[in-house]
Formats: C-alpha cells, structure tokens, sequence
C-alpha cells in the first residue's frame, strides 16, 4: 500500500473511475457460457411433454445466468442474446387453440423477457448513456414485437402493461445504482482531495517552522556582521560562525524532513516529521539566547510525562515559532516561556513585554500556529496581553485522560 498522492515506482496512478470499476470474469468463462446457452435453452423447451408452463417460463429464465460473463463483458452483447433466445423460446412454445389442451405456454413464456429486463438494469448501471439508450430502444423493439406476434388478443394490453411496467423497474434501478456509483465516487475524490490539501498544509507548517527560525536567526547575525565587521572583527566572525552553524543545522533538518516524506509508509518505521518535542526545548532557548540574543525564562508546571507525538511536535514548534516573533518583531530581548502539563491537558504561554505584532492580516506562523492546535481539537489564541507587549496561548488536549 501507498500513502494518498503516491504510486509505486513504474506504476500509473489510477483514476476514480478504476478503483470504482467492478472486476469482471475471465473472458474464456463468457465464451463457455456463451456457448452452453443454445444448448441449455433446448432443456426447458423440449426436455419433457409434460413440462407446465410456469416451469418452462423458470427454465426459460434461469438459463440466462450462463450469459452472466458476457453481460459482465459487453452487456449490450448479453442483452441482445437474451433478447434472440427468449424469443426464439416463446416460438417454440407449443400454442393455445381450440385444436389442443395446451394451456397457454407460448404466452406465459412471454414472462421469460424478464431475464434481459436485468440485463438492461446491469447495462443502465454500468454503461455510457448512448450504449444503455441502445439497450433501451432494442428491449422495447423486440418484447414488443414478440407480444403482437405471440400473445392472443384478449391478453395483449394485459401483457404489454407488464412488460413496459418491468421493463421501467429495471431502468429505475439501474439508474439508481449508477446514482450510488457516481456518488460514492464523487465522495472518494473529495476525500483523496482533502486529504492531499492536508498533507500540503502539513508540510507547509512544517517547513515554515523549521525554516523562519533559522532565517530569523541569520537575519539578525548577518546584521550583526554587517554593522561591526570593520570595527569589532571578533564580533563579526563570531556572528559569521553562528549564522554558519544555523545554516548546516536547518539543512540537516530539511534533509531529514525530506529522507521522511519520502520513506514514510503506513504501519512502516520510518517517522512522517523530526523526532523534535518537548524534551529539546532547553536547546532552542539555548540557542535563541546565543543566536538571537533573546533570553528566556522558560517554566515548567505539572508532573512532565511522555506527550503523543503531535502532541509533543505542535507543542515544539509553537514555541518555537513564538521565539522567532519575538526576535524579529517584539523589539525586546526577554520573554517567557511556560509549560504546565494538567491532568488532562497541555497549556503553553509565551509572553514578552516588546512592542507587540503589526496591525493586519495574521502572518503564517500564527496561521500555522492556530491549525496545529485546531488539528488537535484544542484552543489557541495570539495577540495583545493584558500589560502590553504580546501574548500566545494554547490549550492541546491529551488523549487518553478520561474525557
């Protein structure tokens, strides 16, 4: 099996309408069957003298189950040859009359069109219109060429009422289940649809977040660099060498952000994101400190506990997108960080006193921010705090809590 939006190696995707097609039976089983039909049909025509007519109507009908491969294969092919052999069936019949005690064979075999009715529900259902249009004009054609030519006069409207009336229940239902295919359909590629705009969305928060830090980073160094390297050339290499480490340590985030996409499967080893969390908040406020020059009071409350993965991941990367707000944006270099696991929930809060965000449109990091704790069915909100500066809060509910 494959993740949504991917195929093996050499193999081509496939369509809707693939993955909703009926298997159909081997070729050589319809032409045997094709062939059995003549043959069996003889049975319940001339097999016994003494056979009723009911039961010749049953035989009638029940020998077209041979033709189930071909209506399978070329349903139009199938009905036409239900069609011939019905008809041939009903001449054969041995006819009322005053001259003989025969008790209307050839009209009750008149019944037997049955049969091709569900081939035409089958061709209805599974056929483009223009086929089943065909099927639909040669089914009409024929049983009622059959019912002027066979039935006696008294019972020819009784009989064509019932055709017509049988022949209307196999094209409702055909199309009612080719309603039921096209929906079902439909509601597959809405979901591979979602699916893949989650996956996107996904992805895009991931590499925001593991990239906007370390640009932010070498934002800010570079600056640095640029204003002292004439006069302070220590403090220029050593910003040099920061902006250096940064970049190596994204691109071997990214590198293993990628190695994962690609090497994901599911129920496979390999992990869909970084092993980050939690537990390496200590390096990225050590990091912010010696690269950002931010300094963080981080807090932790609570007993701390192993956190599910995208728990443990959302929780990391939101801190760490609100550190980077703060170096780029808040104009202040402190802030605090608080961790507090409860009973049933984590809660984190990241505040500083700088000059608070932009007025406007909420950038992606924020964006990110509040669909990675929706995704989680939690709670989050950014913006002003009570005494100034700028405030983000989320509340991720744990699973598995008793709730």
């Amino acid at each position: 099996m494959h993740p949504v939006g991917r195929c093996p190696p050499g193999a081509r995707p496939r369509t809707l309408a693939a993955v909703n097609a009926i298997p159909k039976p081997h070729p050589v089983a319809a032409a045997c069957g094709l062939a059995l039909y003549p043959v069996a049909l003889t049975l319940p025509l001339f097999g016994s003298s003494d056979v009723g007519p009911v039961v010749r109507v049953m035989g009638v009908a029940l020998v077209a189950v041979l033709l189930v491969g071909v209506v399978r294969q070329i349903p139009l092919l199938g009905l036409a040859v239900i069609l011939l052999g019905t008809v041939v069936a009903v001449a054969a019949a041995p006819p009322s009359g005053p001259w003989n005690n025969n008790d209307g064979s050839r009209q009750m075999t008149l019944l037997a069109f049955v049969s091709a009715d569900v081939a035409l529900g089958y061709l209805v259902a599974v056929r483009p219109r223009r086929q089943w249009i065909v099927g639909i004009g040669l089914s009409v054609l024929v049983q009622a060429l059959a019912i002027g030519a066979f039935a006696e006069q008294p019972n020819l409207i009784g009989l064509g009422v019932i055709a017509l009336l049988a022949l209307l229940v196999a094209c409702m239902a055909g199309l009612r289940d080719r309603e039921r295919r096209e929906h079902a359909a439909a509601l597959r590629g809405q979901a591979v649809a979602e699916a893949v705009t989650a996956e996107r969305l996904r992805i895009a928060r991931e590499l925001h977040d593991m990239v906007s830090h370390s640009i932010g980073v070498i934002a800010i160094q570079s600056g640095v660099a640029a204003r002292v390297i004439e006069t302070q050339p220590h403090e220029a290499r050593t910003a040099l060498e920061a902006i250096e480490a940064t970049s190596r340590e994204t691109l071997a985030g990214l590198r293993r952000t990628l190695v994962a996409l690609r090497r994901a499967e599911p129920g496979g080893d390999a992990p869909l994101v970084p092993s980050t969390g939690i537990g390496d908040l200590g390096d990225l406020v050590e990091s912010a400190r010696r690269d950002a020059g931010v300094h963080v009071d981080l807090v932790r409350e609570g007993r701390e506990r192993r956190l599910p993965p995208d728990v443990d991941l959302a929780a990391y990367r939101i801190v760490q997108e609100s550190l980077t707000n703060v170096a780029r944006h808040a104009g202040t270099d402190a802030c605090r960080v608080l961790v507090a696991y409860g009973d049933d929930e984590l809660f984190l809060e990241i505040v500083d006193a700088g000059a608070g965000s932009p007025a406007g449109v909420p950038g992606m990091g924020i964006t990110g921010m509040g669909e990675r704790v929706s995704l989680l069915h939690g709670e989050f909100s950014a913006g002003p705090g009570p005494e100034g500066g700028f405030r983000v809060a989320a509340r991720i509910p744990l699973p598995g809590a008793g709730r």
